[in-house]
């Protein structure tokens, strides 16, 4: 798969589909999507956003790129604490892949060691790309294998991951996020509902390439699921600009602390997107997202119903992107009594749209 990432930093497992798919517009695919039509059958039409959009996004990793390196740090010292050091890191397309590439620079640097790591695609319904499995499986102990991710919202992934990998023995279904908001992760780097920059854009800050994409007329039964390159959008790249960040923050002491002085919640994450669900009476959790990472994709690629912040987070400098993308799209906000998330997106039913 063709990115803008340097190859000795991930190996991505994608078919190029570049010039296969035609995008679609937002509210098509939304209508599509609550019709029944799978949402990894059809890709998104991918721009970069108003420069109002961008001043926050820069803003954004000027402020945030320290706790997300701190994070990192918490992290890689987890992993190679419970995991080893013979690890495999396989980021699951197309978020993972720079936490991926952090955590394998963090791991090198500090530990002196140099993991291996891949990309490949999980799909919420559809399931692990079987043919990705089998390609790491021929060259790699099953039990090194982890799957690493961005941020937890309210656990559909893992759930996923963890139903997919019966079938391989001695894989662990164990996912390491930076954000476990939801506090159903071993390994995080933290449990605050924490704004990971590259959150904020789509393939711009992922390599040039789009999410994946699976379809039975184009994905052959021996192929990798796809993913599109957008060559077009090369000048407006911020892959790096994001690492570069980031790793500019590294620090490598012995032990090392996020602030987070939340107390633990009695509930899950996915039981208090249950309660939101039963108080706006909403049919389906999935169109629920919580988190800062979750409500940002609905801004830039569903269509919102409403944006949900915790009312104690009002004046919250991380939810500035939130709160300009929801003004730019007519979307309201209510601030509302969250306890694990900061912010929470709400999807609109297909009858409203």
């Amino acid at each position: 798969m063709e990115s803008s990432y340097n190859k000795n930093d991930v190996t991505i497992l994608l078919k190029n589909i570049t010039g296969l798919v035609k995008p679609q517009p937002t509210e098509e695919r939304e209508r599509l999507i609550q019709s029944g039509r799978h949402y990894c059958e059809m890709l998104p039409i991918e721009y970069v956003p108003s420069e109002k959009y961008m001043n926050a996004y820069t803003n954004a990793l000027k402020n945030y790129s320290k706790p997300t390196a701190i994070a990192i740090g918490e992290l890689s010292d987890k992993i190679i604490k419970k995991r080893g050091k013979n690890i495999v890191l396989v980021s699951l397309a197309r978020a993972g892949i720079p936490i991926g590439i952090l955590l394998k620079h963090y791991i090198n640097k500090k530990y002196n060691i140099s993991l291996p790591h891949y990309s490949i695609s999980i799909i919420r319904g559809k399931g692990i790309d079987n043919n990705a499995m089998r390609y790491l499986l021929d060259k790699h102990n099953p039990k090194n294998l982890l799957f690493v991710d961005g941020w937890i919202g309210k656990g559909a992934i893992l759930n996923e991951l963890k139903t997919a990998v019966k079938e391989y023995d001695g894989v662990s279904p164990q996912l390491a996020v930076i954000s476990d908001p939801a506090y159903i992760t071993e390994l995080y780097g933290t449990n605050e509902d924490i704004l990971i920059p590259s959150s904020c854009l789509n393939c711009t800050v992922s390599g040039l390439i789009s999410r994946t994409f699976f379809r039975d007329d184009i994905i052959g039964k021996n192929d990798f699921h796809g993913a599109v390159y957008y060559k077009e959008l090369k000048n407006s790249d911020l892959s790096y600009q994001f690492i570069n960040s980031i790793e500019s923050k590294f620090e490598f002491k012995t032990t090392q602390k996020l602030r987070n002085n939340k107390v633990r919640p009695k509930n899950t994450g996915l039981d208090e997107v249950k309660k939101i669900a039963e108080n706006f009476n909403i049919y389906d959790i999935n169109l629920i997202k919580p988190g800062i990472g979750e409500t940002t994709r609905v801004l830039l690629r569903r269509v919102p119903w409403k944006i949900l912040i915790n009312e104690n987070n009002k004046n919250d400098i991380s939810l500035n992107h939130i709160k300009n993308l929801a003004e730019e799209k007519s979307v309201p906000i209510e601030y509302f009594p969250l306890s694990h998330y900061k912010t929470c997106g709400i999807i609109k039913k297909i009858s409203d749209l």
